[in-house]
């Protein structure tokens, strides 16, 4: 979905001129901590081989008036000149959140950041080689207007992985340790419910187990323990 959305758009644009159809301008992911949200995001940038824009939503809120929405102007500028590039902005919900008049000034900051966001998103040529994607663990904090069609035009749940990626995911993160006899199709069922940071995590405590206890290699009592 990811691909299709962004990369295609970025790489295969003579296939959405021929069909008639307007690329998705932004998708959104969303999902719990720690499921790989931003990995995807890089991982689409580097296939694109598009320049690829990192922004935290905590970044966009400032304390003066009109620095944030001044940021976001920039941000998007910059994309344009980089282009083809995909803008990335992370924590979306610390910006993006619904629109509550509780009647200070930062409040009311945010959210002329959130309406510059919403102008750039909204007003640049949608051919421009310019594509948003945002990640946020709280999609339900989300500001309708930032939800509707034109956009995020996708919403992607980026879900738990199950136990044949966590498999993959252990496989990656200790290819270069060094391993003794390890079952990980075992681990990998025991881990359920885990994300893939909590098992990069696992990997990396194992191995200052077997440094503890200065072994050659990684064994499976480690992985255990």
């Amino acid at each position: 979905e990811v691909r299709e959305a962004v990369e295609y758009a970025l790489t295969k644009p003579e296939i959405f001129r021929r069909i008639g159809v307007e690329p998705p301008k932004g998708i959104l992911l969303y999902g719990a901590p720690g499921t790989g949200k931003t990995l995807i995001a890089k991982a689409v940038a580097h296939e694109a081989k598009a320049t690829f824009i990192r922004m935290s939503g905590s970044e966009l809120v400032h304390k003066f008036i009109g620095e944030g929405a001044g940021l976001v102007r920039e941000l998007f500028q910059l994309a344009r000149e980089r282009a083809p590039a995909i803008v990335f902005i992370d924590e979306i919900d610390a910006v993006g959140s619904m629109r509550t008049n509780d009647g200070t000034s930062g409040s009311a900051e945010v959210q002329r950041t959130l309406m510059q966001l919403l102008a750039e998103m909204d007003g640049f040529d949608n051919r421009g080689d310019v594509r948003i994607m945002a990640a946020t663990n709280r999609a339900d904090m989300l500001d309708p207007a930032l939800l509707r069609p034109g956009r995020f035009d996708r919403l992607i749940e980026i879900p738990l992985p199950d136990k044949e990626s966590r498999l993959q995911i252990l496989k990656i993160h200790s290819r270069k340790m060094h391993i003794g006899d390890v079952d990980f199709e075992q681990i990998a069922t025991v881990t359920e419910k885990a994300t893939g940071a909590e098992l990069e995590a696992v990997c990396r405590e194992a191995g200052m187990m077997a440094v503890r206890r200065e072994a050659d290699s990684i064994s499976m009592s480690d992985f255990q323990e």
